[in-house]
């Protein structure tokens, strides 16, 4: 299923088993991360009219933008773009790369490996059998040709084998999860980690040895609860700072009280 720019429908396939509100989501936030939006954001009417979708569905597609702190809906103002600065909410990773790319920096992907293999331990972080078939996506993140990241992601064949046709070079893993798989991310816990890198990823990040790195294991679910993907990042730490706010409860003045960890790069 490809979305496409243009005046017919921007590209919906109508006839895919994709909802057309996940569709129009991920449309949405393609050409939000492409800066088509930077003037103003369209009003639900004028996604009704682009798409020819319903007002619920646009509805329904912005809400879910907004979930991602994307954009934001203020009574009388209409809804308006949050802007992508450095910083990200942990749990949002791949929003962190685009907003690199937004300010003009290019990101690249090395895909070291495409395939379908088992891993015992990767396995049951996913609830799965140990013999269970795992699509194996690896790749080295480039940020203005400088190794940014060594992503190393596993996820059930039987939701992601599509995934396997895809040109990671320069997409993100939850975009295509929506477009081939019709899977949308609902649910992420991450636990990040100071380590020493082994010497295979060390080199591939260009660290010296004994220089520390930021190891971050994430697990998400999908929108059913069934695990959908374990991932093992791995960031060289004079490139990666964890940042977090907090406010007590019930202070006056707080603006986003329970707020969640950030991260920025540097």
């Amino acid at each position: 299923m490809a979305l496409t720019s243009g005046n017919d429908d921007q590209g919906l396939d109508r006839s895919s088993s994709v909802p057309l509100w996940l569709q129009v989501f991920a449309d949405l936030r393609r050409r939000l991360f492409q800066g088509e939006f930077d003037a103003r954001f369209p009003t639900d009417q004028q996604l009704v009219d682009q798409y020819r979708v319903s007002r619920q569905t646009a509805r329904e597609a912005v809400r879910r933008l907004g979930e991602q702190g994307l954009v934001e809906r203020q009574r009388g103002r209409g809804t308006t773009i949050r802007v992508q600065e450095l910083e990200q909410p942990m749990g949002t990773l791949y929003s962190l790369f685009r907003a690199v790319e937004a300010t003009g920096a290019e990101q690249t992907n090395v895909v070291r490996a495409l395939d379908v293999r088992t891993d015992p331990v990767a396995a049951a972080r996913l609830g799965l059998p140990p013999g269970s078939d795992l699509v194996y996506i690896e790749r080295l993140r480039f940020v203005e040709g400088e190794p940014l990241a060594l992503d190393k992601a596993w996820l059930p064949d039987r939701l992601a084998h599509p995934l396997l046709a895809v040109d990671f070079t320069r997409t993100a893993l939850d975009e295509e999860l929506i477009r081939r798989c019709g899977l949308l991310t609902t649910w992420a816990r991450e636990r990040a980690r100071a380590v020493i890198p082994e010497r295979g990823d060390r080199d591939a990040l260009g660290m010296e040895p004994g220089q520390p790195a930021f190891d971050i294991e994430r697990l998400t679910r999908a929108a059913d609860g069934q695990f959908l993907e374990f991932r093992r990042s791995l960031m060289p730490g004079d490139r990666y700072a964890l940042v977090a706010e907090w406010t007590a409860p019930g202070i006056p003045g707080q603006v986003n009280p329970g707020a969640p960890a950030k991260e920025r790069t540097r």
